[in-house]
């Protein structure tokens, strides 16, 4: 459900990174892009609607206001939605690989 929204919503270089057994704060975390901060906003909005509707439960949400990085904590899935100069500056990817290389995935993906 999270990486289909992100596709519908035009997120750019989605990254799905498994910490199931790495980290305990949670399953899954996603990094993508918005090409924004406007588009990564509204991702932002419309994802955090969905897992409402799914899960019953509001996720906490760090930094809508701005948009140039919004986390979006759902539990078992992390969701890091970056303007791309932020997500470069960051660069979460690397920083969680755990020296396995994070996997670019696709709509049907994992998370």
């Amino acid at each position: 459900m999270v990486l289909d929204s992100l596709e519908d919503d035009q997120a750019v270089e989605t990254v799905s990174i498994p910490l199931a057994g790495k980290s305990s704060i949670a399953d899954y975390m996603v990094v993508t892009s918005g090409r924004s901060s406007r588009q990564v906003g509204s991702m932002a909005s419309k994802l955090v609607e969905k897992i409402k509707a799914q899960t019953g439960r509001s996720p906490r949400v760090e930094g809508m206001p701005i948009a140039d990085w919004v986390l979006i904590d759902a539990g078992d899935i992390i969701v890091h939605l970056f303007r791309p100069e932020v997500r470069s500056f960051y660069n979460l990817e690397r920083m969680w690989a755990f020296g396995d290389a994070p996997r670019a995935v696709e709509a049907a993906g994992t998370a």
